[in-house]
């Protein structure tokens, strides 16, 4: 019995080691797991951000390159009929001279610039001798460029008569033919360009005529439906600028005042409780919700203009100012209660304690909440559409007063283009400027919040 009793005693030490090590293995094996599906989680949204970078760029980059006709274009004097520009006459006021300058130019408005278009083309193919046949040469060259012609002339009348290298931009259709994009074996019925022109542009880009360059007109041009070829980013581009200048300007320094006022100064009692969970709840409001806010505020009441950045910027701000003044709020609360003590301790003033010692320690969380707030702000597009930025602006607004639009509904539009093959990489390139747009002021934002980072 004793020696039963001695050999129960020494397996116990052992077997309540074994489970130990049982207990150990399956935690250990449990971590292991547990990292391996966090790691998992990690690869995957980072291959699927990957793959959606990688499908905006492999779509995008060739809009940014575009069908260019390389031709030398003579300013014939014979189709160029026109007076000379008009000149100051002695006594003449200055009404009159833009009378007489604006008759000129209505005159250099009737010049058929689709002749000395077509005449730069024949130079290319002599074959081509009839008169009917000659006309269909100006579909290789979008209609934009006869307006482009005109206002070189109004600007240097002293080009009639001379020969000019000039770089005139393809038409959409013959740019989606060169670059693939529609099915080549598609019988003449259902394909977009006559058999003859297909056959001018395979032709002429053999010869180097035709050349795929670098699309200016992408970034320099404002939007057109008459040239789609010639549609542009400009005006859209512009105009964020307008409305992210507006949210910076407004929605950041409110926002941070509003938060050191709530977190600083303002009682405990049940009105600022009623604020604070307002501004929570407002940080979840839909988007949509602030654009029907700004389409009755603004411009019912206010009477401001329709579809103009700085009616979108203040849509935007009162969206963005939730989150700037939370962000904010959360940063005061993450500051030592020490650093507040001892400022007041030595004798500062609250204020003085709050602008020496706290915002400066705050500066980088503030900076981030901007960062957050700017760029929720910067993707908007259904606020946007409610105030009538969806409308069709063909021009560069001047000043945040003007009609304009914005990135992305320029994105949206372009997507419902009844002209899908020439657009759909048109779209793509327009998200990649606007995902430049937002890295370049998110950067500056985290270059600001180093350049004022201080540790404590």
């Amino acid at each position: 019995m004793e020696n039963d009793k001695s050999v129960a005693g020494r397996q116990e030490p052992y077997a309540q080691r074994k489970r130990v090590e049982s207990s150990l293995a399956r935690r250990h094996g449990a971590e292991r797991r547990f990292r391996a599906a966090g790691m998992a989680a990690v690869l995957f949204g980072l291959g699927m951000v990957a793959l959606l970078f990688i499908s905006i760029l492999g779509k995008g980059l060739p809009a940014f390159w575009q069908a260019t006709v390389v031709t030398e274009v003579y300013f014939d004097p014979e189709v160029i009929k026109v007076d000379p520009r008009p000149e100051p006459l002695p006594g003449e006021t200055p009404a009159q001279l833009r009378e007489r300058e604006m008759a000129w130019q209505t005159q250099l408005t009737m010049v058929n610039w689709n002749r000395i278009i077509e005449n730069a083309l024949a130079t290319h193919l002599p074959e081509v001798e009839d008169a009917r046949t000659r006309a269909r040469l100006r579909q290789l060259v979008t209609s934009g460029e006869r307006f482009a012609l005109r206002d070189m002339v109004v600007a240097d009348p002293g080009l009639i008569g001379q020969r000019l290298k000039l770089d005139l931009l393809a038409d959409a259709n013959v740019d989606v033919w060169l670059k693939g994009n529609i099915d080549r074996s598609l019988p003449d019925s259902q394909q977009q360009l006559s058999a003859d022109v297909r056959a001018w542009a395979d032709d002429l880009h053999e010869r180097g005529i035709i050349q795929m360059k670098f699309s200016t007109a992408l970034f320099g041009n404002p939007d057109s439906r008459s040239s789609l070829a010639s549609a542009g980013l400009a005006g859209a581009f512009v105009g964020s600028v307008y409305m992210m200048a507006i949210v910076i300007l407004l929605a950041v320094p409110v926002g941070v005042a509003s938060a050191i006022y709530l977190e600083e100064f303002a009682p405990r009692n049940r009105f600022t409780d009623l604020i604070e969970v307002n501004i929570n709840n407002l940080a979840a409001v839909p988007s949509i919700i602030f654009g029907l806010l700004g389409a009755a505020v603004f411009i019912n009441w206010f009477k401001m203009p329709l579809s103009a950045p700085v009616v979108g910027g203040l849509v935007l701000s009162l969206m963005t100012l939730p989150t700037v003044i939370i962000a904010t709020r959360s940063t005061l609360q993450a500051i030592p209660p020490s650093i507040r003590q001892a400022a007041l301790g030595i004798g500062a003033s609250k204020v003085q304690m709050i602008l020496h010692h706290v915002l400066p320690l705050a500066l980088p969380g503030i900076l981030t909440g901007a960062i957050i707030g700017v760029a929720q702000a910067i993707g908007e597009t259904a606020p946007l559409l409610l105030i009538g930025m969806s409308a069709f602006v063909a021009s560069v607004p001047a000043t945040p007063l003007d009609q304009s639009t914005a990135l992305p509904v320029q994105i949206y539009l372009w997507q419902g283009n009844e002209l899908r093959n020439f657009f759909e990489a048109r779209t793509s390139a327009a998200i990649i400027v606007l995902l430049a747009l937002m890295l370049s002021l998110n950067a500056l934002a985290i270059w600001l919040r180093k350049r004022f980072e201080k540790r404590w």
